[in-house]
């Protein structure tokens, strides 16, 4: 009886262990490297999602009604980018992200636990965090481009534009022009 309970627990290790055999015509060094990059995207959307509504949250001001709702329009187009990302994953044959901690792990976006924050100061740090995210989601479509996965690199295009809008509006929202507008 325990040979039968050693062997099933090493079978179901074994199985832990290997390979997704999702269909695919990308070879394995492919989906690693495809996976470990779009895992890392996850994984800084979650966080900046997170820093987002948290500001969304907290904001304050005599701007508050106008940089709320911007905050939450951005924060709900950021989490919409979460599913296809993990599923883009899924389809390459690779695990994806499985808990906060895993998130924590992984994300590059820096939490911001301050008690209050000024106004400006949220929008131009999520400034900060989307133009980065920019370049991450450019990197990862630089390796989708060498693996020639054009599925992922056409999802991450629409991304990246995404992310170039929400950097643009939150500069605007944050910017003292003058008279002229500049």
């Amino acid at each position: 009886m325990k040979k039968s309970v050693a062997k099933k627990t090493k079978d179901l290790r074994a199985r832990q262990k290997a390979p997704l055999a999702t269909p695919t015509d990308l070879k394995g060094a492919a989906t690693k490297d495809i996976a470990a990059a779009m895992n890392g995207i996850l994984a800084d959307v979650f966080a900046l999602y997170l820093k987002t509504k948290n500001f969304h949250w907290h904001m304050s001001g005599p701007h508050f009604r106008d940089y709320h709702l911007l905050l939450d329009e951005q924060a709900d187009q950021i989490y919409a980018m979460a599913d296809p990302i993990a599923e883009r994953v899924r389809k390459l044959g690779a695990t994806t992200l499985r808990s906060i901690g895993h998130i924590a792990r992984t994300a590059r976006v820096l939490d911001n636990d301050a008690d209050y924050v000024e106004p400006l100061d949220m929008l131009a740090e999520l400034r900060d965090d989307n133009k980065t995210l920019a370049a991450r989601l450019r990197e990862a479509h630089n390796v989708s481009d060498e693996h020639r996965d054009i599925a992922s690199a056409s999802l991450i295009e629409v991304w990246i534009d995404e992310t170039e809008r929400r950097t643009w509006f939150l500069f605007e929202a944050s910017r003292q022009g003058d008279a002229t507008g500049h």
